[in-house]
């Protein structure tokens, strides 16, 4: 899917290796600490965060994504800022204005629902806040990770589709899932499209979703796809071949690695609100000059660690070696293969 510059350059010295956690200001992902791995290059900061609990086959892309940034270059930004939407979290109704006041200037909010031991009345509850802090010009998406099945998901579709939401984002799973589901809501006279994530980010062939016309949107991030330049190409075939939509997102990175998805997004410049705000769900980062939003807008620009955030947010020795030893075996993968991480 894509190369690294020079075929693969040699494992980074330690010395340019950071393993830091991250805290979360509320639990996202069932996570509540953020950990991520920052290779120092000849060219900038790269970042390799793919999530613990994927295979190191999994976390080649990533890998490669992080030694672009790195070790090579980025296609030219076409805009010097991207717009973008605030996130909310499965969090009470009445916190979310308190969440919302994190992404100044949003007028999209994307709003997690389907949370394990939650109700469709708490998802109901919090996407009507949302609808009521954006007012009626605010567009609504929803995230539900795949947390239905296809019955529930038409069910809480129904109910959602009246605060008026521009999409539901992988309601639920599988690219079959996912095709059977638009389906079924077409039936249902549910007006609400499809957006596909994970069907994408863990994909071996990220275009299947797209020839199943199992989506109306495709959410990529540059990260699991690879690097900006995957992610561009492909955002590039799945509009002029499929007529898809693509909206850009992040993977919970530090600011180091989420300048790789506003990069990209400068790139596409599709002039829609892109998930690229997820440095306000940190409570800290690895730079005193983080990408957050201002006037619903994150600027495009690299971004370099400060010594003294490295040192504060450090993984405990156990977590660094066990980071350590993924990045020799990933790095051994992606060697293996030449540089592609296809």
């Amino acid at each position: 899917m894509t190369a690294v510059p020079s075929d693969v350059p040699d494992l980074p010295p330690p010395a340019d290796v950071h393993v830091v956690a991250l805290p979360l200001r509320t639990r996202f992902r069932g996570l509540t600490v953020r950990e991520t791995l920052l290779v120092r290059g000849p060219s900038a900061w790269g970042e390799f965060a793919a999530f613990a609990e994927y295979p190191d086959d999994e976390a080649v892309r990533w890998l490669a994504a992080c030694y672009e940034a790195a070790y090579g270059s980025w296609p030219a930004a076409r805009v010097p800022a991207v717009p973008v939407n605030a996130t909310v979290p499965a969090v009470p109704a009445d916190d979310v204005p308190s969440v919302l006041a994190r992404f100044p200037g949003c007028t999209t909010a994307k709003v997690k629902v389907a949370e394990r031991g939650q109700s469709l009345a708490d998802d109901l509850a919090r996407v009507a806040a949302v609808r009521e802090a954006l007012g009626p010009g605010g567009a609504i998406r929803v995230d539900a990770n795949a947390g239905w099945d296809e019955a529930q998901a038409v069910d809480a579709l129904r109910a959602l589709a009246g605060a008026g939401l521009e999409y539901a984002e992988q309601p639920v799973a599988g690219v079959d899932g996912l095709a059977r589901l638009r389906v079924a809501l077409a039936r249902a006279g549910v007006d609400v499209p499809v957006a596909a994530d994970e069907v994408v980010r863990r994909a071996s062939d990220p275009l299947a979703v797209a020839r199943a016309g199992a989506a109306d949107v495709v959410v990529v991030k540059a990260a699991p796809l690879g690097g900006v330049a995957a992610l561009v190409a492909l955002a590039t075939e799945l509009r002029e071949s499929y007529g898809v939509l693509v909206t850009v997102s992040s993977a919970l990175e530090s600011s180091v690695g989420l300048a790789a998805g506003v990069a990209a997004a400068a790139v596409l410049d599709a002039g829609r609100a892109e998930g690229l705000a997820t440095a306000a769900l940190l409570a800290g980062d690895v730079t005193a000059s983080p990408l957050l939003p201002s006037g619903g807008r994150v600027p495009v620009r690299r971004v370099a660690p400060d010594p003294a955030l490295l040192g504060r947010w450090e993984a405990p020795p156990e977590r660094q070696a066990w980071w350590r030893e993924r990045l020799t075996r990933v790095h051994g993968l992606l060697a293996a293969r030449g540089g592609s991480a296809a």
